[in-house]
């Protein structure tokens, strides 16, 4: 790897925004929480778990309740976002104050497998309101918006995803095609990474993957990277491997996996939400070219959708 490249590792994936707000805090813990070391998830569940308390404390109090140690506590404060544990204290007595007022607090709902279903469809419609609220409330807006601007100036744009991933992939490129916009998603290693070559400054290449390390995701958005073009990661974890390939990182939360329940069921929900964000954000920039390309899409598949004469 060249010096010009790890240059760029360092200089175009940051994001160089504003702490999280209070409310996003929770969403923070519950995202971050599965790639942190034992230590520092101790520090992270006592915060999420009772702010109040651990806002009180000082640094030294949080380490000696959590049983680690006052860099633990500073670490996992960065890692959330925070430039220090002040920072983290006044984010705690912010969530705090909120949870008072009388905000429900979040709560994990697993699935048995002898559960009515009944039970099932309201612990589903439970888990995926928290996802999506938990998305909302960490996506960072900057990133987003600049993600938006270089989609709607894009000469074209690649998604790659695998799995659920590669259905979300799919579902972005669809909405894109129909405001008129060149756009293709690519499920095949192979073929992602012969058409990364392609791109060059003025395409967009999308990477979705929830753990941030699918090897076959993280190859083609690599080229891209280095062919210039710009670069959005979808991820779960914002600290993992394609990130260093990513000009714009968009992050997705997740419900706690279960049996019955896998991280695809709910990481595809969240990136889905991201992905609307997008479709959306772009339509309104390029509205005079995409209304009436929706227009028309929807015109010609009319037809389709009456009823056929008895």
């Amino acid at each position: 790897m060249t010096e010009d490249v790890k240059e760029t590792f360092r200089t175009r994936g940051s994001s160089g925004g504003a702490p999280p707000a209070p409310a996003a805090l929770a969403a923070k813990v519950r995202t971050l929480a599965p790639s942190m070391t034992r230590s520092m998830q101790r520090v992270a569940e006592a915060v999420a778990g009772d702010p109040a308390g651990c806002a009180a404390l000082t640094v030294t109090g949080l380490a000696e309740l959590t049983g680690t140690s006052e860099a633990t506590v500073v670490r996992t404060a960065r890692l959330l976002g925070y430039p220090g544990y002040r920072d983290l204290r006044l984010a705690l007595a912010g969530l705090a104050a909120q949870q008072q007022s009388g905000r429900a607090p979040a709560i994990t709902t697993d699935i048995a497998v002898d559960d009515p279903i009944a039970d099932v469809v309201a612990k589903l419609a439970y888990d995926e309101q928290q996802t999506l609220a938990d998305t909302a409330a960490g996506l960072d807006t900057a990133q987003l918006g600049a993600a938006v601007g270089a989609l709607a100036g894009a000469r074209r744009t690649d998604v790659y995803g695998i799995g659920a991933s590669g259905l979300v992939a799919q579902d972005l490129t669809q909405k894109l095609l129909r405001i008129g916009l060149i756009a293709h998603a690519h499920s095949d290693p192979h073929l992602a990474v012969t058409n990364a070559v392609q791109l060059r400054a003025g395409d967009v290449a999308i990477a979705i993957t929830h753990s941030g390390s699918t090897g076959d995701v993280i190859e083609p958005l690599r080229v891209a990277f280095e062919r210039g073009a710009t670069t959005v990661a979808i991820t779960g974890r914002p600290n993992s491997s394609v990130t260093q390939y990513a000009d714009h990182v968009l992050t997705t939360s997740t419900s706690r996996e279960s049996e019955l329940r896998p991280a695809a069921m709910s990481s595809r929900t969240s990136q889905l939400l991201v992905v609307d964000c997008l479709f959306v954000g772009v339509a309104q920039r390029t509205y005079e070219a995409a209304a009436p390309a929706l227009a028309a899409s929807y015109e010609a598949l009319a037809h389709r959708h009456r009823s056929s004469p008895r």
